[in-house]
Order: structure tokens, then C-alpha cells, then sequence
């Protein structure tokens, strides 16, 4: 276990290794597909890039970008790269931004507007993310060779085909947007928080212990 984690960070996922009997056996084949991916990538290359992918890049797959670096960091995975992309380009969500906040990342602006640029820290010795929406295949996102990992129903199903993907797999989360504006909207961002750190996770287990 890596101790460069920031400690709440740490200790979130600590608690969330206790919650792997919470994922079905039919989700756990697809996480072990996206797992196969990686070793085959680390085995051939020495790196593996993922790019989680959703409608608006503004939720689910920022946060599926950002427990992939943690997760990759807390099971010592090395070579990892982790991006998000969406079909259309928005902002990313502060709903999602407080939600991971919570879990422990460190988010600020970096640049305002429209679509605010956030850096983001994850560990002490690990270097800052820069977050933004923006289409999967826009800059820096890597555009040939990654593994496409699409986050929602719509984007999978309206993107069939992820240019220059070596593989994509599906495993679509329940939109936390369906929360927003009710009382029980901050509960509804953590437990999709949780949700997909367990999954990432449960996913770099499986590299690690190949």
C-alpha cells in the first residue's frame, strides 16, 4: 500500500477495499476486462492510459479518472495515465468537485470561467491534474492506444466507436445529476463517489495482484 496518498484519501479507500462484496459477480467481469486491458498494456509497453468517458465530461468521469490515479497510486501500479473526455463539452460539475472534495482530493481553480480549469492533488510526491471538461479526444487526452472506459449509457451508446481506443468497456453509473436541487443531493454525489472508487479500486486490485 502506498503511503504518498494524501491520508484522507488513503483512508477512503482503505474503507472502500472493506466494500468489494457490494459489486455483482456480471460487474465484476466487466472491471476484470478493463483490468486485463491494463496488465496486457503494462506487459507490452510498460504504460497504460485510460480515458473515462461521459455524455458532458462534467461527473462520472472525472470521477472515474481521478480514483484510477489514486487507486493506481495506493496499489503501487506503475505506468498508469488517467484522462477523462466526454461527446460534448460543459464544465466540470461542482456537485461532483464538493463530492470528491470530501473523499479527500485537494480541487482549487486555476483558471475561471465558463469552464473552469481545477488543479487537483492527490498525493504528496504525485504531480497536480489539471480538470476540465472537454471531448475525449481533445488535448491532452491521448488519442490512439488507450483504453476507453465510458462511464454512462448515453455515451456508450451514441459513441459505438472510440477513435484510436484499444479497447472499451462499458460500466455505466447512475447519472448523480438526478439529484440536483433535492434535498437528498449531497448523499446522492457521495454514494456515486463511493460507488466508483470501490469499482476503480476493485479494478487496480486486479492489475496489482495479476
Amino acid at each position: 500500500m502506498d503511503h504518498q496518498l494524501l491520508p484522507a484519501i488513503r483512508q477512503y479507500l482503505v474503507e472502500a477495499e472493506k466494500d468489494f462484496d457490494l459489486i455483482a459477480a456480471a460487474r465484476k467481469a466487466e472491471l476484470k476486462k478493463i483490468a486485463d486491458g491494463v496488465i496486457d498494456l503494462l506487459g507490452a509497453t510498460g504504460q497504460a492510459a485510460l480515458i473515462y468517458v461521459c455524455t458532458h465530461n462534467s461527473r462520472r468521469s472525472h470521477m472515474g479518472q481521478l480514483w484510477a490515479l489514486a487507486a493506481a497510486e495506493y496499489y503501487n501500479v506503475q505506468g498508469i495515465t488517467s484522462y477523462s473526455g466526454g461527446t460534448e463539452v460543459t464544465a466540470f460539475n461542482p456537485n461532483a468537485i464538493k463530492a470528491l472534495q470530501e473523499a479527500g482530493f485537494e480541487i482549487t481553480v486555476s483558471v475561471a470561467g465558463v469552464n473552469p480549469h481545477y488543479k487537483v492533488v492527490y498525493g504528496l510526491d504525485e504531480p497536480e491534474v489539471i480538470a476540465f471538461s472537454k471531448k475525449y479526444m481533445d488535448a491532452p487526452n491521448p488519442t490512439s492506444g488507450f483504453i476507453a472506459v465510458m462511464t454512462c449509457s448515453h455515451a456508450d451508446e451514441h459513441c459505438p466507436f472510440v477513435a484510436g481506443a484499444r479497447l472499451k468497456i462499458a460500466t455505466p453509473y447512475d447519472d448523480p445529476k438526478e439529484g440536483d436541487g433535492k434535498p437528498e443531493q449531497e448523499e446522492v454525489y457521495r454514494d456515486r463517489c463511493r460507488e466508483i472508487a470501490r469499482e476503480v479500486l476493485y479494478t487496480f486490485k486486479l492489475v496489482a495482484h495479476q
